[in-house]
């Protein structure tokens, strides 16, 4: 998984932990956590860096040590910084992940999950831009990755396991495609939009629907989409990704009105 660069999770992270539905005053140290994010990015504190010693003194921060070492678990646990012990040791700066990032947001979202029409309205706006970019500047490397992902399931699926790991091989095209697309903001939020659609319930029973035609016509899109990167027309790509996500948004609000119960939004 590649890694995305520390303000831009840093960015993410202090949006969760923030949350403005939450009427609750923060504890001194998430304020004290806050602060030291600030400090970390304007120095220009890159991963691996040892955060100053100055820094975490008390005094400096007009905070207790055990404060302090609260907010350092903040930090640790949102994958900004980790603790080294030994002679060398100290407080470092890490490379935070994509999968720090989705693991904190999938918790957000764990009792107030978005609905298909919600995560499709940015879908539509997001992997049209990404197709755009691939064909703009692929490179012959991350074409034969987006050809290596179509062939998990250009196969007609033998058994009812077989498709339902290709509709998910499908969405894994998608990711490679976000991967591809020069936009490491872009890419994020179309990896977890995906994410999302995987793990929610009634996708999940979407996906386990009997339904042949369906793997031709994401061939269909995915192939024409391909000749249009590869010819490196922009515009063509847009528009064929596009087409591709409304018709995808269709289907699965259609289908979502069948499998839900109970009233669950859709």
């Amino acid at each position: 998984m590649r890694r995305m660069s520390p303000l831009v999770f840093t960015l993410i992270i202090a949006t969760v932990m923030d949350n403005p539905q939450s009427s609750r005053r923060r504890k001194r140290p998430e304020i004290i956590a806050e602060r030291l994010r600030e400090l970390i990015m304007d120095d220009g504190v890159t991963p691996g860096g040892r955060l100053p010693a100055e820094w975490l003194a008390p005094q400096a921060l007009s905070a207790s040590r055990g404060t302090v070492r609260e907010a350092l678990k903040i930090l640790e646990f949102q994958g900004l910084i980790e603790s080294k012990t030994g002679p060398s040791g100290g407080v470092f700066v890490r490379a935070a992940s994509h999968e720090d990032a989705i693991g904190m947001l999938e918790s957000l979202f764990v009792f107030q999950q978005p609905s298909i029409a919600e995560i499709y309205a940015l879908r539509k706006v997001i992997e049209p831009e990404l197709a755009a970019n691939t064909a703009r500047k692929h490179s012959p490397e991350t074409f034969a990755a987006l050809q290596d992902a179509i062939r998990l399931y250009e196969d007609e699926p033998k058994t009812a396991k077989e498709e339902y790991a290709q509709r998910l091989a499908e969405l894994d095209f998608h990711a490679e495609l976000a991967r591809c697309g020069g936009n490491s903001l872009f890419s994020f939020i179309a990896i977890f939009l995906l994410r999302l659609l995987r793990d929610m319930t009634v996708c999940r029973a979407i996906y386990k629907e009997p339904n042949p035609a369906l793997r031709e016509t994401g061939l269909h899109y995915q192939v024409r989409l391909l000749r249009a990167i590869k010819a490196g027309n922009e515009t063509r790509a847009r528009n064929i990704m596009r087409e591709h996500m409304e018709d995808a948004e269709k289907y699965m609000l259609e289908r979502a009105a069948v499998v839900s119960r109970g009233g669950r939004k859709v």
